[in-house]
């Protein structure tokens, strides 16, 4: 899986780089087919200083992609990665629920 991190409006230092793969990668254990993941992490300085982090993982066929505002970038990307991990379930469960039907297709046609 390759994990690109982008800082806008800022620089990221090398502990918060590390820290978004570090968790990032985390999410292979959920679902191995996970290509490529992007972190964007922005600073609002208008809104009261607001952390953004945008979390976009590309599957096989989609992409997933979860936005999240705290006052911490730490607490940003651990809600960003707890939603994609919540849509890599859903979307493991759906994949899965495709197979069972196309395997009861095929056993009815027999």
């Amino acid at each position: 899986m390759d994990v690109h991190i982008t800082a806008r409006h800022f620089r990221a230092h090398d502990t918060l780089r590390t820290y978004a793969t570090e968790t990032i990668k985390k999410l292979e254990k959920y679902y191995k087919g996970i290509v490529r993941a992007d972190v964007v992490l922005s600073y609002e300085k208008a809104v009261n200083s607001v952390k953004v982090a945008e979390v976009h993982v590309a599957v096989y066929g989609t992409v997933l992609k979860t936005v999240t505002k705290t006052e911490d970038f730490e607490k940003a990307i651990d809600s960003a990665v707890d939603k994609i991990e919540r849509q890599i379930k859903k979307y493991k469960s759906k994949q899965r629920e495709k197979k069972k039907v196309t395997i009861r297709r095929t056993q009815a046609k027999v």
